[in-house]
């Protein structure tokens, strides 16, 4: 590993380039395979072939969705670790995901609701208020907003939003049924023209995250060391909470809750990038989005002709690795 750090540039590439291969597979496999041949000529020169219509109506819209879903989930759960000092911490500590659950469970129980074109805004409305929630109570002390508090924080909102939501989708059966499915996670099924409207979410929370990297570097050594290299430690949470809500609440929006995500990627990405957030976030998004259409892609092979959704297939890689985590002698420190 300490090879790899010092080589870190290679390394990226080398990640980029599997996030290619993973985007390439997720466009080829599926109910039925189609061959390299036939993904460019989907591509390039598509002639309404039943190959071309699999291809550009079905599967690239889906990777498209892999690729935002995981780089945003990567680096909302590198950033949440960093904020709250914690190595088991999600973007859903902060309550960004039930936030996301509650409105969109809202929107169909009050307004009737339907379309996801519409729903989806409910959830992403939803995120930003939860994670504004969170970073008000957990700075509502004398110490302001710490790592402690903010855990806490969304902790209580989370818990208080899961109880409204499954008492919402009890009396109501579409919204029981439109939840179910979003909690599941699932790439199938989205409406491509969702991608306009949620991209530049991301970039922006992506541009925050970046602008957020050397703050969290100087938390990292303690807010008395922080304040005394001349960051605003109010301002760096502020900065750090904005970026994880706008990625967190695209994706799950978007995708739905795909647990495990942002547990398991930071880790990864932190023992091939060291602690230094400036790398640490970059080796986040791309790992972020290889792991997400690595584990949809496995969801399609394991249950040909059908598959299995792709939340299913994070829960089964993300389980064994969140044990294991709990279980290391020497627990990593944040």
């Amino acid at each position: 590993m300490a090879a790899l750090r010092r080589h870190r540039p290679a390394v990226l590439l080398g990640l980029a380039l599997l996030v290619l291969l993973a985007a390439l597979a997720s466009v080829m496999i599926g109910a039925r395979t189609v061959p390299p041949a036939g993904v460019w000529s989907a591509l390039l020169a598509p002639s309404g072939t039943e190959e071309d219509i699999v291809v550009r109506s079905l599967r690239l819209p889906r990777t498209a969705f892999g690729l935002l879903a995981g780089t945003a989930l990567g680096v909302a759960g590198a950033l949440a670790q960093g904020h709250t000092r914690n190595p088991l911490a999600d973007p859903g500590l902060l309550g960004v995901t039930q936030g996301a659950a509650f409105a969109m469970v809202l929107g169909i129980f009050t307004l009737g609701v339907t379309g996801m074109g519409t729903y989806i805004w409910f959830g992403f409305a939803g995120a930003l208020v939860a994670s504004v929630l969170v970073f008000v109570l957990g700075g509502a002390g004398r110490g302001g907003a710490t790592p402690l508090t903010l855990a806490l924080a969304g902790a209580a909102v989370t818990a208080g939003l899961h109880g409204l939501v499954a008492g919402l989708v009890l009396l109501d059966r579409q919204a029981m049924d439109t939840y179910r499915f979003w909690q599941a996670g699932a790439l199938a099924g989205r409406d491509a023209g969702l991608l306009a409207g949620l991209l530049p979410f991301v970039l922006l929370g992506l541009l925050l995250a970046l602008l957020n990297a050397p703050g969290l570097n100087a938390l990292a050594l303690g807010e008395d060391v922080a304040r005394s290299l001349g960051h605003r430690i109010w301002l760096t949470r502020a900065v750090g909470i904005a970026a994880i809500t706008l990625l967190t609440g695209a994706a799950v929006a978007a995708c739905g809750a795909l647990a495990f995500l942002g547990l398991i990627v930071p880790h990864l990405a932190r023992a091939l990038s060291g602690p230094d957030h400036r790398w640490l976030l970059p080796f986040s998004a791309l790992l972020g989005a290889a792991l997400l259409l690595a584990a949809d892609v496995t969801g399609r092979l394991v249950a040909r002709p059908g598959e299995l959704e792709v939340g299913i297939m994070l829960a089964l890689i993300g389980g064994p690795f969140f044990i294991a985590l709990v279980r290391r002698r020497k627990p990593v420190r944040l």
